[in-house]
């Protein structure tokens, strides 16, 4: 994959909003927020539970749709509305969502399956041998410890070699050991896939893994380089590409 390939391939948020009624009252969680998510990048969302960060990352990974603005991916033919490009975009959930009736192997696979891909379970051994499964391929979920959960997940969503993943507190339900490895894992394969990284995390420790990061519920809602980015002295031009407009965003519930 060219250098040139994952700068011109991203993920556009335009002037987004997310809003919801409770009780006939409409509670707005974000409004007009500008951002941009590169291929090749790792991105981190942290904030306190109610600030709307599992909410961003399922409208940047295309999941859902903005009450208003628009989220759409970007590359050298042009754009086109996330909803569109779901064979570019892996999402790993928090609570791993492996069906409890297929074994590793099968669950991982699954994906390449549906889209009627040939050499299925090839691809998902060596996704599984990847991430350091290559004995636990034949057991089902309820035989795997969380931390192998997590990394059957992660080979799930990276055995159709997409161009995004978006992970949503993916070390949240782990010892500090388990985290600290999938932690890395997660980072590594990624960047060794070329794709994008966006991850929802309590954990500082993860945030400043990434290259960039944003805090909920700070304003303007825009990426700021880590340390990770900083120390390849790269931050100031690498935070006008990922931040757009004005970015005003606001934050009316948290």
């Amino acid at each position: 994959m060219s250098v040139a390939k994952i700068l011109s391939n991203r993920i556009e948020l335009s002037n987004v909003s997310q809003s919801f009624l409770s009780n006939d009252k409409k509670i707005t969680l974000f409004s007009d927020v500008n951002l941009s998510i590169q291929q090749g990048h790792s991105y981190a969302i942290t904030g306190p539970s109610g600030s709307g960060k599992s909410s961003l990352l399922t409208l940047m990974s295309g999941l859902c749709e903005p009450t208003t603005g628009n989220c759409q991916y970007q590359d050298a033919n042009g754009t086109i509305p996330l909803p569109q490009i779901r064979d570019k975009i892996g999402f790993i959930f928090q609570q791993f969502h492996l069906l409890p009736e297929l074994n590793a192997l099968n669950n991982v696979a699954l994906p390449l399956k549906l889209r009627g891909h040939k050499g299925a379970l090839d691809k998902a051994r060596y996704w599984l041998e990847k991430v350091g499964l290559e004995d636990r391929m034949q057991h089902k979920p309820s035989q795997l410890s969380g931390g192998e959960q997590q990394r059957v997940a992660i080979a799930r969503a990276l055995v159709f070699n997409p161009e995004f993943i978006f992970a949503d507190e993916p070390t949240g339900n782990l010892d500090p050991g388990s985290a600290a490895e999938i932690s890395q894992l997660l980072l590594s394969s990624c960047s060794e896939n070329g794709a994008g990284l966006v991850i929802v995390t309590h954990s500082e420790r993860l945030a400043t893994q990434a290259e960039f990061s944003l805090s909920l519920p700070v304003k303007p809602f825009e990426w700021h380089s880590s340390e990770v980015e900083k120390s390849h002295g790269k931050e100031n031009q690498n935070k006008e590409n990922h931040n757009k407009g004005s970015q005003q965003g606001e934050r009316h519930y948290a």
